[in-house]
């Protein structure tokens, strides 16, 4: 095992109390460790109310105002009721609108003292007015108890919905809540972050924290846009969708950034006679993977045969601590746990540093290992699988092509081109468990290589993400 001094990558700040002045850094330790060793304890974590004010270094968290609305919903009325009961102030005033931002908080006991089950989905209002600064908060009154939402409603969800908002800073968080939509087919996600239209300098971010998320045709879905998203300290629990291989337990398009940290992902619904969808479809620019846990264990369904992971080869992973597990489906499994792939761009092309295509602008050097800041790259670190049988790899590289098809971003020519072409490169350190080697024969991959002096930074996560959103003005 790979041992790194990688302390937190936050910064500390109040989501609601905006503030200008330069936010205070938990800064990395040296590098310490450049070959496999014993991996490190894992380090004690600050009571929930003290992390929920610690975001990443690189989500800027300036300029953000308290919402405008705070409501508070009562537990045994709200159940009664079956639907939010208030208070003090309530929604009636609200006219099924909000302006300037709001905060839910739901009362996390019930009057017996037991986690209050809410059994109807949130109430969701229509977001209007000025956008630039504003913050959506939902989240439990007790930081780490969570509070529950369960119904049977086909169309239940959690729907943030805000179009074009062009160059304004946005931010949302869901904290201690659990969603439990058994039902839900019909939206697009039991978490649906449908915020669009962002124009850089604008950027919407969302922090999910200490949550469990289970329904919808994926539990999360964030549509392609200038958003980062983290999520830690939480169970991804699966989809109930009935188009099993166009949907997933988690589906992110083309985002800036998704970071996950201490979570689970499972419980994609599969068919028995279709290899179905993947536990994290993940199209993101920057794809950070902290301790996450992945297993196409289901939830109702036999297993999905698909790969556990559906990344992009475009743009850059840094993973450390990643477990899988794969479970026997009714299908043969399709090789590999984790595929980079190539075919299709999530995004705009502009976004990215460098050509996704193959169009001769680049050839790869002869010492690859000494050109790691030159391209796109992926790094997994300590990465353990378990498995029904012995996986012939887990990480596949899938190769650029030559042209975009007419009109689309699917790239087409993935299979004329040359190594030497490739823009893109992996490494794996300290891969173990049920697996016969890392990498698929294909590709600029590296197990458990020497890195030559001045490559260490691509070890250590906050040089990895800085070089990774330097490289496109973040």
């Amino acid at each position: 095992m790979l041992a790194l001094a990688c302390p937190l990558l936050f910064g500390v700040t109040g989501p609601i109390v905006a503030s200008d002045s330069a936010l205070p850094r938990i800064d990395y330790a040296p590098l310490t460790a450049e070959t496999p060793a014993q991996a490190q304890a894992p380090e004690a974590k600050a009571p929930p109310q003290e992390r929920d004010r610690l975001y990443p270094f690189y989500m800027p968290m300036k300029g953000l105002r308290a919402p405008a609305i705070r409501l508070r919903i009562k537990c045994d009325a709200s159940r009664a009721a079956g639907h939010e009961v208030y208070d003090g102030r309530g929604a009636d005033e609200l006219y099924g609108r909000a302006e300037g931002g709001y905060e839910f908080i739901y009362e996390a006991l019930d009057g017996q003292g037991q986690p209050c089950v809410y059994p109807f989905a949130p109430w969701m209002p229509q977001i209007t007015g000025a956008l630039d600064g504003t913050q959506y908060i939902m989240r439990s009154s007790i930081p780490g108890r969570q509070v529950t939402f369960r119904t049977g409603d086909e169309w239940a969800t959690i729907d943030l919905r805000m179009f074009d908002i062009g160059p304004a800073r946005v931010h949302f968080e869901l904290r201690d809540v659990a969603l439990d939509f058994p039902g839900a087919i019909q939206p697009m996600g039991a978490l649906h972050l449908e915020v669009t239209g962002a124009k850089k300098p604008g950027l919407f971010t969302a922090v999910v924290r200490r949550a469990r998320i289970y329904g919808g045709k994926n539990a999360i879905f964030a549509p392609s846009g200038e958003t980062m998203l983290y999520v830690e300290d939480s169970d991804i629990a699966g989809n109930v969708g009935t188009s099993a291989d166009q949907q997933h337990t988690t589906y992110i398009n083309g985002i800036l950034v998704s970071h996950f940290r201490d979570t689970a992902l499972h419980g994609q619904q599969a068919w028995q006679n279709v290899a179905s969808g993947h536990q994290l479809k993940d199209k993101a620019y920057l794809r950070i993977y902290e301790n996450v846990s992945v297993s196409n264990r289901p939830n109702r369904s036999t297993a999905s045969a698909m790969p556990l992971i559906d990344a992009s080869a475009y743009g850059f992973t840094w993973s450390e601590g990643l477990q899988i597990e794969r479970i026997r489906p009714a299908q043969d499994p399709r090789d590999g746990l984790v595929d980079l792939r190539s075919e299709m761009l999530y995004g705009d092309p502009a976004s990215y540093p460098w050509s996704v295509l193959a169009d001769g602008s680049w050839q790869m050097p002869a010492q690859p290992l000494a050109a790691l800041d030159k391209v796109y790259l992926s790094v997994f670190i300590n990465t353990t699988v378990r498995s029904f049988r012995q996986e012939p790899y887990v990480f596949t590289l899938r190769p650029q092509g030559t042209a975009f098809a007419p009109g689309t971003t699917t790239v087409e020519g993935t299979d004329r081109t040359a190594r030497g072409q490739q823009r893109m490169a992996s490494l794996a350190f300290g891969t173990s468990g049920d697996v016969a080697r890392p990498y698929s024969p294909q590709g600029w991959t590296y197990a458990d290589p020497a890195l030559p002096p001045g490559a260490q930074w691509v070890l250590n996560r906050e040089a990895f993400i800085r070089h990774a959103l330097g490289l496109i003005g973040r």
